[in-house]
């Protein structure tokens, strides 16, 4: 049993491993030559696999460029139903994107290159952006899921699947996903223009920080600290 468990777990690094190698070679690719110039061979040489390797793991080339960190929405969800019962929906959201973005300083080139491809191609932002929203919606029903239905108020669904009800995607946990997204976005992007003078795990905290206390005026700016 131990020795099977091992052999998945083997065999998940080396499948992460690999969509990693290929998102990265898609992205430098493109930032380099354009998207509409690099095609899926280019994309596989470049990554060390076959093309067929490639459509293992995405359905069309342009998924390659925008799936960046596809698979950090699962890990997100699966923290944010397991994080101690003490901890708040905004701690508990905070904690789970804490461990996921502890790399960010290792893969901000990356990332970076990421935002200058969709930049320059309307088509690829568009897309992203549908992959974001969805994933967005995901971790807004997750979110409901940790909170529960609410003191008093009728247990609301929003579909069935496999005899499994699903909470509602109501105001409160669709708004904290998507302030959750957005605090990424910014505390990245702050950094990012200040990452000489700046650790990002304190941008990323102070966010957090003054979203909690709901956002008051600030006495200074944690990049002037």
């Amino acid at each position: 049993m131990e020795k099977d468990a091992a052999e998945g777990g083997l065999r998940e690094r080396k499948k992460r491993a690999t969509r990693a190698a290929l998102v990265d070679a898609a992205v430098r690719l493109a930032a380099e030559h354009g998207a509409e110039n690099v095609t899926v061979e280019a994309i596989s040489e470049a990554a060390g696999v076959s093309p067929r390797t490639f459509f293992n793991y995405f359905d069309t080339r342009d998924d390659a460029f925008v799936m960046i960190g596809a698979e950090s929405g699962t890990r997100i969800r699966r923290a944010v139903l397991e994080a101690p019962s003490g901890l708040s929906p905004l701690e508990a959201l905070r904690e789970a994107l804490a461990a996921e973005l502890a790399e960010v300083e290792q893969q901000h080139e990356l990332w970076s290159l990421h935002a200058e491809v969709l930049r320059r191609s309307p088509h690829l932002l568009v897309r992203g952006l549908c992959v974001h929203i969805a994933d967005e919606i995901e971790l807004a029903d997750t979110l409901a899921e940790r909170i529960g239905p609410r003191p008093g108020g009728r247990a609301e669904t929003s579909g069935e699947e496999d005899g499994r009800r699903f909470p509602a995607l109501d105001l409160y946990p669709r708004l904290l996903a998507a302030v959750g997204a957005t605090a990424v976005r910014v505390a990245v992007e702050y950094w990012c223009a200040r990452q000489h003078e700046l650790v990002f795990t304190d941008v990323f905290r102070e966010v957090f920080a003054q979203l909690a206390a709901g956002l008051p005026v600030p006495s200074e700016d944690v990049g002037r600290r």
